[in-house]
This record gives structure tokens, sequence and C-alpha cells, in this order.
């Protein structure tokens, strides 16, 4: 009788290691891939360099090198990134994020796939869920050049919604202001104050790019071939 006992045990404990090789990798399985990577020169992810085919994920950071450019194919959309730059992806149920951290960030909507791009000035999309394209360059930490190339876009500073209409660049600048400092409740003494966040004050100013707009322009639409198929 204690052969089977035995036996019994050690299939059972077997079966348990089994289940949890099985779910192992399911795990792995359940993170959605972003995007595919379709072209890219001098570029890494993250201590790893990018060839074409790489699969990105929520989470992964895309960096160029000088006259490095990698483009990243999001459905029937994409995101490009021109020299020396870099972004972190991201996405939740509507809206796949490119956080820019450096350089020049660039997305091409199609309409249905919806693009952001994250920068301390706020979030940068297409207007309306309506088809795009455009781009921003960090020029310092409270200061970028937001580019609308094809239909307007929009920065969403925290609810305030400013418009970029098509073929217009605009240098932001941001300055950052205390919100009203609340009211301690009737009654209430002390000094413990409610610190409330500052706001972000934003100026626009109109540029013409000129050469290096133009410069901008020519990459991009070489890399995409097409702005309203970014299939091609």
């Amino acid at each position: 009788m204690r052969y089977p006992v035995r036996y019994i045990v050690k299939s059972f404990l077997v079966a348990i290691l089994s289940v949890g090789l099985i779910n192992v990798p399911s795990f792995a399985a359940n993170e959605k891939p972003l995007g595919l990577v379709t072209q890219a020169t001098e570029a890494h992810l993250g201590s790893a360099t990018v060839a074409i085919g790489t699969t990105v994920y929520p989470g992964d950071t895309l960096a160029t090198d000088e006259g490095g450019t990698v483009r990243l194919k999001v459905g029937g959309s994409q995101f490009y990134l021109l020299a020396s730059s870099s972004a972190t992806l991201s996405a939740n149920s509507t809206i796949v994020n490119a956080s820019v951290a450096r350089g020049t960030v660039g997305f091409s909507s199609n309409g249905t796939d919806q693009l952001a791009l994250e920068i301390p000035e706020g979030i940068v999309r297409a207007a309306n869920g309506q088809p795009g394209y455009g781009q921003v360059t960090i020029i310092g930490p409270r200061e970028v050049i937001v580019s609308a190339y094809r239909g307007t876009l929009v920065l969403d500073n925290d609810g305030d919604l400013h418009e970029i209409p098509a073929g217009k660049s605009y240098r932001v600048t941001m300055d950052l202001e205390p919100a009203a400092e609340p009211q301690a409740p009737a009654g209430v003494g002390g000094n413990n104050k409610v610190v409330a966040p500052k706001r972000r004050h934003l100026l626009f100013d109109l540029i013409v790019l000129g050469a290096v707009g133009a410069a901008s322009y020519a990459l991009w639409y070489h890399l995409s071939e097409s702005p309203y198929n970014p299939n091609q």
C-alpha cells in the first residue's frame, strides 16, 4: 500500500508543477504589443540595438543617436523619432502615447488608431479624432516647438485646449504659476495649509521654421512615403 501512496503524491506534485509552468508564459502573453519597428538607423530599445521587425511593448523606450531615425507602426498609424531623440511608449484603452524626453518625435494618425505625444507642456494629438500628423521638438526644459503638417493638432494643457492649425508651427514656452491658495475651513487654525499644485501657463509664438521645417517635412514624407497611407 505504501507504493501507490507515494505514486499518487508524486503525480500530484508533478501536476502542480506542470500547471505552474503552463501559467508562467501566459502572463507574458497577456502583455499586448504596441507596435512594430518598420525602419531604424542608429536606434536603440533600452540597451539593445533596434532592427526592422522589432516588437515594442508598453514601457519600452526608443532612442536614436546623432544621425539616427526610427519609425514605429501602430495599427494603421505610426510614430517616428528623428536624430538624437528619445520617447517612452504607453497605452490605455483608447490611445497610444509617446512620452517625449528629448529631440524630435512625430506621429501620423489615420483617425482610427489614435496617437498622442506627451511633453511637459501637455498632450499633443490630432483634433477631434481626425487624421493628421505633426511633431514636437524639445528645445529646453520649458520650451518646445509644435508643428502641424496635416490636420489640426490640439495641445491639451490639463483641459485647457490650444489648437495648432495645419501648416503652422508654434514655439510654446511654459511658465509655472502657483494656483490660488485654498482657504482653511472655518474654525480650523494652525499652519496645516494644503499646498496647491502649480498651474502651467503657456505662451504661444507663431514661428517660421524655414529650412529646418522643410528638412523635417521632407524627411518625414520620405519615411512615411504617403501621409495618409502609413501602411505603405
